[in-house]
């Protein structure tokens, strides 16, 4: 920890601010005083290189958004691998001439569970994380950190693989179940903002259950939106919410495996952003919508991805 006080003394010259050893926190904007009481964006790097794109969209998110800003470095014991101090002192500068308000703070141990505590103290509006540079054996064993990040932190995630800006295309990705409109409810905030474009798109996929809500939408992939269905009404409620605000938004229905289709879509349709709902809050057809999507999606998504459970809905 010594080294840790060595390079954030070095870091803070480069703010305006204070240092708190206790704590190993400062805060800093020029002539910004003391910071509101409202929840903050938390941005987390590890001292990878991949998370820089996190730490950047983090920042106009942030100002997209007007929300202060927390920047959290993790120190972990492979430190050497990447180490902290450089891409963090970066950070806390670009976040100076972003002119965002910000507070730093440093914690030691695993990236992955230091979200999960340090989220759960209430004050994080949202996260914003990217890959933080696990090897491949690693992952092979016990899967891949959003996976984790995504089971354990009960917040809207931000997962920044790669920066895409300007917004100007949104995919949103309806389930059928209400959990992804939360995510989409967050898409139209930044959407509006930016006035982008949204396509809303629900994936149909090849099942042998011969329900008569199944046969419903079988029979209507060509205008599902109209018909008295789980989907149909899902779809119904995005485009009024996206149309209610004022933007232009389409629906395509795709047929196939979730994962592929939805990947097939970004890459084509050349998304700025993907938003797709986390089911660990859902309880209904959970066997259907599982949260490996999700996961699954991001670990090769062409650009962010904003994932959001049900009850984060309310919250922003």
């Amino acid at each position: 920890m010594a080294r840790c006080f060595d390079w954030w003394l070095k870091c803070n010259r480069l703010v305006f601010g204070c240092t708190f050893p206790a704590g190993v926190a400062g805060s800093g904007h020029p002539g910004s005083g003391a910071f509101p009481m409202s929840k903050r964006l938390l941005i987390v790097t590890n001292g990878y290189e991949g998370t820089w794109p996190a730490i950047r969209y983090g920042a106009w998110v942030a100002k997209t958004l007007t929300l202060p800003v927390t920047l959290l470095g993790v120190q972990e014991a492979t430190d050497e691998q990447h180490p902290l101090e450089y891409l963090y002192g970066d950070a806390i500068q670009f976040l100076k001439e972003a002119r965002l308000d910000y507070r730093l703070e440093l914690i030691e141990g695993q990236t992955e569970s230091v979200l999960r505590e340090r989220t759960a103290k209430g004050d994080v509006q949202m996260l914003v994380v990217g890959p933080l540079g696990r090897p491949p054996l690693r992952r092979w064993m016990v899967g891949r950190s959003f996976r984790h990040i995504m089971a354990e932190v009960n917040l809207p995630i931000l997962y920044v693989p790669v920066e895409r800006l300007p917004l100007q295309k949104v995919l949103v990705c309806l389930g059928g179940l209400e959990y992804a409109l939360a995510a989409e409810h967050l898409g139209v905030k930044l959407a509006v903002k930016n006035a982008a474009r949204i396509v809303l798109l629900h994936v149909v996929q090849p099942i042998d259950l011969d329900y008569p809500e199944t046969r419903k939408v079988l029979a209507n992939l060509e205008h599902l939106i109209e018909t008295d269905t789980l989907p149909g009404r899902s779809l119904r409620r995005a485009l009024q919410e996206a149309q209610a605000a004022g933007l232009e938004c389409d629906v395509r229905v795709r047929m196939g495996t979730p994962v592929q289709e939805i990947l097939t879509e970004a890459k084509e349709g050349n998304y700025d952003l993907l938003c797709m709902g986390s089911a660990y809050s859902a309880h209904s057809l959970r066997h259907l919508y599982t949260p490996n999507v999700t996961a699954e999606v991001a670990e090769s998504s062409p650009c962010p991805i904003l994932t959001a459970r049900f009850e984060a809905e309310a919250a922003v």
